[in-house]
């Protein structure tokens, strides 16, 4: 089964949009080191959820979630067989795994990833 496994939100001023979910929920977030701004937020370890990340908005969708697969290419050419497409090439994130932007039918977004390993 493939399940979610990360969420993104998205934001103009990702580094204040962590500030609010620290402090409304307590999340643990810390900066990636790296050229892009990224945050990674752990939203705990004691209950059922995933974890997470902040950046800035690229695309119009504010929050974007990411399945785990087993394959990206099967995964890709099942979405653009079902409508959907693919928004754009695998990247390779290292010691992640292989992750790739795709879109509904109805133009929704969400992330797939083909973990390392």
């Amino acid at each position: 089964m493939n399940r979610p496994v990360h969420f993104e939100i998205l934001g103009d001023d990702p580094a204040k949009l962590t500030e609010f979910y620290e402090s409304v929920f307590g999340w643990k977030i810390a900066r990636m080191d790296g050229p892009q701004g990224y945050w990674l937020a752990t939203t705990g370890r004691d209950a059922p959820g995933i974890d997470g990340g902040f950046m800035e908005r690229h695309f119009p969708q504010a929050v974007i979630n990411t399945i785990q697969v087993a394959s990206m290419d099967d995964c890709v050419a099942a979405v653009e067989a079902a409508g959907g497409k693919r928004m754009n090439d695998p990247r390779e994130n290292p010691g992640v795994g292989i992750h790739a932007y795709c879109a509904d039918p109805e133009g929704n977004l969400f992330g797939v990833l083909e973990p390392a390993g």
